[in-house]
Formats: C-alpha cells, structure tokens, sequence
C-alpha cells in the first residue's frame, strides 16, 4: 500500500496518474468549456497509484468491456470489488484516496471543481447542494449519466464544432450528475426520463446534418420525441439557451472553420451555414464572436 510522502494536496488526480491521457478537453480553446469541467481519457497497464487528497472531485467511468479486480482506499476503508464496464466510481473532494488495478484500464476522468459545480448548480438550475454532495455515492451504474460523459468524449474526437459540442455535452452531463444526486424536489426526477442523454444526442445529430438550411423547433421537438413547449423549456434547462441560439452557436462554429480556408467568399459561407444573407451572418457572427468575420479571418 502507498502511503503519501507529504501533506500538501497534489493539484489534480491527473498528476498522478500513471500514464498520460490520450484524450483530454484542455485542448480545446474555448474558456467557457473548461469552467463547467475538464475531462481525460486514460488507459494504464496493471498499476496503482499513491493515496492522497485532492481538492476536486473526480468521476471515473469505466469503459473496458471486460471485468477487472481493483482495489479502491478510502479515508480508512479498503474496498476490493470488480469493476465492470459502465460502472461509475466518485472521489469526492477532500477524501483520501488510493488505487490499484490488476488489468489494463480504460477509463474517463471527469474532473469537478467544488465551488465551481456549486455555483453551476445553484446559478443554472436553482439546486443548493447539501455539505455531502457526492460523498455517499462511492460507486453506482447510471447509463444515462455513461452516456453523456462518452458523448462527452467523442465530442473532443469531432473535427468539427468540437467547441460548441464539448459545451453543451458538458452541461448535459452535469445537469444530469446534479438532477440526480443533488439535493432537488422529487419533481424533477421525471427531467431525467423525459430528456435523456440519446435525446439530445438526437437533436444534436439533426442539427449537424441540417444547419445548412431552415431548422424549425417543431422539428428538433420531433427528434425528441417531446411537445414544443416542453422541449424548449428542459432544452434550455439543459444546455443554458434556447434551442435556436444552440442552432446559431453552432452555425458560427462551422463559419469559424470555414473562415479560415481564405478561398470561401463571405456571401458563400453565409449561405452554407444557413444565414439568410451576408448581413445575418455579419450580425449573428459577432453577437457570439464579439467581431465581425471579417476583423476574425485578417487575424487568422
């Protein structure tokens, strides 16, 4: 068994981890992703890892298919279980925590800071989160919640509109953790049946293969599977807008890539990510950008 050397917190559970991820979210460049969380993908040959505290909580995901033992310290209890595919283990912050596995990983980190998830709760969903947030679930199966945290992963895997992916499956993924193991009114457990992680997934996949032209909610409802008014109520509940600003956002993603082969006219970058006009496109694109696409494309 390790035992720390010092008392100091290591500043993230990635520090220490024994491999480097192949895949993680500080790649990307938008500041608003990070703020909600940062996510890595590891896989690691039989090995363990030092008991320490950290101040952040982390959410591991297991995605090998097949079952492995793994010993798990916590505090003072030492925990020996196997760990099967999908399977959801939390560390929350300020526990001290160990681990050894004795088969190749295969794992998602999620990484959540306290005071930022908080806010994110109280601020977004009008949630207060107990003293206890996350401390009495050391490990459950949730496939809603695996879902959107592999969504989450491939979103960084996407070579187009990652950054506005990333985002919203980020706040589906916490509003997902939070409706579920926050402190909220019974009520609002039928939000996780009513829009699930394959919902929105369903959404977002209409919205990549149709930006190009007239995207009416109805239409995004329909995908759904929900009336108008209650898709655009848990949609914006769920991703922070409305379903026609997530519909622009991501239109601006895909004119920020093309932007920058010099080759497109502006007038045909308008019409391909279906703004009515060059002037639409102008207004909308630095609503988001905070320039015009001319001013972004001169400094690219």
């Amino acid at each position: 068994m390790f035992k720390a050397e010092s008392h100091k917190m290591p500043s993230r559970y990635q520090d220490v981890y024994p491999e480097s991820p192949l895949i993680k979210s500080s790649d990307l460049n938008k500041p608003s992703a990070m703020e909600l969380l940062s996510l890595e993908f590891f896989e690691a040959e039989p090995g363990e890892m030092p008991h320490e505290v950290f101040e952040q909580h982390h959410i591991l995901i297991n995605l090998k298919e097949e079952p492995h033992r793994v010993e798990n310290w916590r505090d003072k209890e030492h925990r020996e279980f196997v760990y099967h595919k999908n399977e959801i283990v939390v560390t929350p912050a300020g526990i001290r925590s160990g681990w050894r596995w004795h088969a190749k990983s295969k794992v998602i980190v999620i990484t959540l800071e306290p005071d930022k998830l908080e806010k994110f709760a109280q601020r977004e969903l009008g949630i207060l989160l107990g003293e206890k947030q996350l401390k009495d679930i050391p490990i459950f199966v949730d496939e809603d919640i695996t879902e959107a945290a592999t969504m989450l992963m491939n979103a960084l895997k996407s070579e187009v509109g990652s950054d506005v992916m990333f985002e919203s499956f980020a706040r589906v993924f916490l509003t997902k953790l939070i409706h579920k193991y926050g402190a909220e009114p019974e009520s609002d457990f039928d939000f996780n049946k009513s829009f699930t992680s394959r919902h929105y997934k369903r959404v977002l996949d209409y919205v990549k293969k149709n930006f190009g032209h007239e995207i009416p909610i109805d239409h995004l409802a329909t995908e759904a599977g929900l009336s108008n008014a209650h898709f655009s109520r848990l949609f914006k509940q769920t991703i922070g807008s409305t379903p026609h600003q997530f519909v622009m956002s991501y239109r601006v993603e895909r004119a920020k890539e093309l932007l920058m082969e010099l080759d497109y006219p502006m007038i045909d970058i308008a019409i391909r990510c279906g703004f009515s006009d060059q002037a639409h496109f102008s207004r909308v694109f630095k609503q988001f950008i905070g320039q015009t696409p001319k001013a972004f494309r001169q400094q690219q």
